[in-house]
């Protein structure tokens, strides 16, 4: 398969790119005016806290957009199904719909690390600065090259612990800790992490090996941005992991003693 962009893709590659920046523009704005019309407190906010609330809701559109169509193409589609009769090698393979997906998450992410080196450090310190970097450099690799967007997309799917996430600040800035909601977001938002940050590499990583010989040829590197990269993520994880189990821990405590 010819892994240079056509003239379409030369063309959709960089608008999808852009769509994903405007998209956060609209949804920080959208956010904004109906927040402010639902919730008395947000006109009440500091400046600071209207920024990140306003920014943790595009965060939340891109994380859903995202998780729902890659869990399609990776697990759903027959884009990258395993099939000895195809020529073309998994890594080889993509589709429109991939490597306009990619554009859009791009373009978030270009967007919201602009905003968290902006208005550093009030909306994430380094570890978001590393985070935003790894994943702009995997998927500017991929979508030059044409190749690995089954990996990318299989790492886009740990966006989906981003709702809950964003959503424990929501609660904890309106005074909502002591609720109902609160406890079953964070019970959610363990679970969600344990499956979508954790097992997920479990995945990954045996897959990753048994189609070595595929991964080691994929970009001039060779198999370093596809070991690297996921393996710094997978650590960052677990680190966040082990933070997130500590406050479930201490969460269930006091609701024993309650």
């Amino acid at each position: 398969m010819d892994q240079n962009p056509s003239q379409k893709e030369q063309i959709m590659l960089p608008f999808s790119v852009v769509s994903g920046i405007l998209m956060c523009k609209t949804v920080y704005d959208i956010t904004g005016k109906v927040s402010s019309q639902l919730y008395k407190g947000y006109n009440g906010l500091k400046t600071k806290d209207k920024i990140e609330w306003n920014n943790r809701g595009f965060s939340t559109f891109h994380s859903l957009v995202v998780t729902v169509v890659s869990f399609y193409l990776v697990f759903i589609s027959d884009i990258f199904k395993e099939d000895p009769h195809n020529p073309v090698t998994l890594t080889e393979r993509k589709s429109h719909l991939s490597s306009c997906l990619q554009g859009i998450s791009l373009g978030y992410f270009i967007a919201d690390f602009a905003m968290i080196v902006w208005f550093f450090p009030s909306l994430g310190g380094m570890e978001y600065v590393l985070h935003h970097l790894l994943a702009i450099f995997s998927i500017s690799l991929t979508l030059t090259s044409g190749k690995g967007h089954l990996y990318v997309h299989t790492l886009l799917l740990t966006e989906a612990t981003t709702p809950f996430v964003n959503l424990r600040w929501y609660l904890d800035l309106a005074g909502k800790k002591s609720s109902t909601l609160y406890l079953y977001n964070g019970l959610a938002m363990f679970f969600g992490w344990l499956v979508a940050r954790i097992l997920l590499f479990a995945y990954f990583f045996p897959h990753l090996y048994f189609h070595f010989d595929e991964v080691k040829n994929t970009f001039p590197l060779g198999p370093y941005p596809l070991v690297t990269v996921p393996s710094v993520l997978a650590l960052m994880n677990l680190f966040w992991f082990s933070k997130i189990l500590k406050g479930a821990i201490k969460t269930l405590a006091k609701t024993k003693n309650c």
